[in-house]
């Protein structure tokens, strides 16, 4: 939108900045921007006024610094909704944020959010013209209750990639498709487990499925990650008798180590000792910077009844909204699976099954994966090196060997929650590892998502932002 400027003087009203700082902010107060305006770009604004994009810059950081606008990436600045006036006139008035961070808002995402792909890599193009052609060549068979078990040309396509990329031998039979993976989670509740029964679940580990787990009714019990993954001893130690265990053992989630090979197979040890289960989150293992990728634990579970229900999710390699997952099962629990999602009527739209197929079938989403391997890794060296030179000591970058996200340990005194709160205020989703723990020895650092960060620019002046909120 266009903001009513009279010519900016640069004589007598002070500082250019501040001018465009108090118009802004006046228009606020006087409700000519409202709650979730979007504001001029900084390069438009800066045309408009003829003045220089720093100057401009300058007044929309110290806004953003206020909590009157936030910075969307992509999406743009708009002014911060969380912004009450007050009905009598006077200064507008900013609302802290106090809704808990969620994957699943259903608006815009915010800059450094975790977990989420590269939007604007998302092959549109390719993916509408495959779209396109499956709406043309659908027939009667389209219209008929679909399979349970999900549309059987993607379960066939996603066996054969499994096999050649995670060393997953499986068939299609084995493979079910679901509305995402708190989807995976919930036929696998409904089919093996029981409400009450005791799960070893990674300390720190993945908030989201923590949440869907203890709402089923699990008893979760925090065991200790360290740098060889998940301590199967600690486990065995609190409860050796727990009904399951949730392990993000490829890429772990959120501290990026992984399960050793040892652990692996004492893990396997422990689930076939009696009527247990490993609920594997093959945690976006596609990409990984340094070394080969890890053959996923699935890949050991052989020679006899299977104990692995491996998940996985085209949610972090192509784009949530597909709300497209995938549950490997063992050949002996299939007619189980099969009865309990017929029940669920847990089934994603045939269109998006289908154009997905066509994406795998035809090489799409190979080449995909190996070009957002080599775009991530750029984006991740940029924020990485961005956030070092706007934090310096008081972070420390852990550059993980792969994953969507960095992790910076902050130095003793400083408190992640705090931080965190205050930079979603200048509108920033970062969050805070120490609330990724359900133990009592949780950690202060900062889990940031670089995968949507385009430029060494955007990533400097995010990082400027997020040093503001220590």
């Amino acid at each position: 939108m266009t903001l009513p400027f009279s010519p900016i003087n640069a004589a007598t009203d002070g500082p250019l900045y501040r001018q465009i700082y108090l118009r802004i902010r006046q228009s606020i107060a006087d409700g000519v921007l409202k709650p979730g305006d979007r504001v001029p770009s900084v390069r438009g604004l800066a045309s408009e006024l003829n003045l220089a994009r720093g100057t401009v810059e300058s007044a929309y950081q110290l806004l953003i610094g206020e909590g009157y606008l936030i910075a969307r990436g992509p999406a743009g600045t708009v002014v911060s909704p969380q912004i009450k006036l007050p009905e009598s006139g006077g200064r507008a008035v900013v609302v802290p944020e106090t809704v808990p961070w969620s994957e699943h808002t259903g608006s815009m995402p915010l800059p450094l959010q975790i977990g989420l792909p590269a939007l604007d890599a998302f092959p549109s193009k390719v993916w509408n013209r495959l779209a396109a052609r499956e709406m043309r060549q659908s027939g009667l068979h389209d219209l008929i209750y679909p399979d349970p078990r999900g549309h059987p040309p993607l379960r066939a396509a996603i066996a054969g990639y499994l096999g050649v990329s995670r060393g997953v031998a499986c068939s299609p039979d084995q493979v079910f498709i679901c509305a995402g993976y708190r989807a995976s989670l919930d036929l696998i509740c409904r089919s093996v487990l029981r409400s009450g029964d005791a799960c070893w679940f990674e300390d720190p580990g993945y908030l989201m499925a923590r949440r869907f787990l203890s709402n089923a009714g699990m008893k979760l019990l925090a065991v200790p990650v360290d740098d060889d993954g998940l301590d199967v001893e600690a486990g065995i130690t609190m409860d050796a008798n727990a009904r399951f265990a949730l392990v993000t053992p490829s890429h772990q989630s959120p501290l990026g180590v992984s399960l050793s090979l040892s652990r692996r197979y004492a893990l396997l040890d422990w689930a076939r000792a009696g009527d247990r289960w490993i609920i594997e989150d093959d945690y976006d293992s596609e990409y990984r910077y340094r070394g080969r990728p890890l053959p996923a634990l699935k890949s050991l579970d052989t020679g006899g009844p299977g104990r692995v229900l491996y998940t996985g999710t085209f949610s972090k390699v192509l784009a949530p909204g597909l709300r497209l997952s995938y549950l490997v099962v063992p050949q002996e629990q299939v007619a189980r699976f099969v009865e309990t999602a017929d029940r669920m009527q847990n089934q994603c739209p045939r269109l998006l099954q289908a154009t997905l197929t066509r994406f795998i079938e035809e090489g799409y989403f190979a080449r995909h994966i190996t070009k957002m391997r080599s775009v991530y890794a750029d984006r991740r060296a940029m924020l990485a090196d961005a956030l070092s030179a706007a934090l310096g000591k008081r972070a420390q970058i852990r550059l993980q060997a792969g994953g969507m996200h960095l992790l910076a340990m902050l130095e003793n005194g400083l408190d992640d929650g705090a931080i965190a709160l205050r930079a979603r205020r200048l509108g920033l989703s970062v969050q805070a590892l120490s609330t990724w723990y359900a133990g009592a020895a949780s950690k202060q650092g900062l889990l940031t998502g670089f995968t949507n960060v385009r430029s060494s620019e955007e990533a400097s002046a995010l990082s400027r932002t997020l040093a503001s909120a220590f």
